[in-house]
């Protein structure tokens, strides 16, 4: 059997469904974000896409920073819900019973019902296309005391997160 060929296309799997907060603690707002992922480690940076033709777009440009926060199975309608709603026509936090919060040294909203949380200031913005790429620097983590293992060190395996295959 051989390979079929297409043109190139936006096919990549399994991916990481996040849920971006962004907007100020007064007015935050929530999007899904299937085009996101780590492009470095000193210093840790992470980007989404997002078309500037969002709502969102327009928050997260105007503060410079969103937190990428890391959706398990219990989150999983909310990720749907909140990937095809706008936040300027509802609040969508609400609407899915979502909470945020901020830590102290940052005032970027974090959804309190993920258990891991990266807060990113934007340092450059990339236009592509359909897509603009926030390339950001995590600036801070945030994560349930419950994902530490017995010597204090992060435990992903524990957070039951989710992933996106097409289709």
């Amino acid at each position: 059997m051989g390979k079929i060929c297409w043109n190139g296309a936006a096919l990549l799997a399994p991916v990481p469904p996040v849920l971006v907060t962004c907007g100020t603690p007064e007015h935050p707002n929530i999007l899904t974000v299937g085009w996101t992922g780590i492009c470095a480690t000193h210093p840790p940076m992470t980007y989404i896409s997002v078309r500037p033709t969002r709502y969102s777009y327009a928050l997260i440009k105007e503060q410079g920073a969103f937190a990428v926060n890391l959706p398990t199975k219990a989150l999983v309608r909310a990720a749907d819900y909140c990937g095809v709603r706008s936040g300027a026509h509802e609040d969508k936090l609400a609407a899915c019973g979502l909470h945020i919060e901020c830590t102290e040294q940052y005032p970027v909203p974090i959804l309190t019902e993920a258990p891991v949380s990266l807060i990113c200031q934007v340092r450059q913005v990339m236009p592509l296309g359909s897509h603009d790429m926030f390339l950001a620097e995590i600036v801070q983590v945030a994560a349930d005391e419950t994902l530490l293992d017995e010597k204090g060190r992060l435990d992903l395996g524990k957070a039951g997160l989710i992933a996106y295959a097409h289709g």
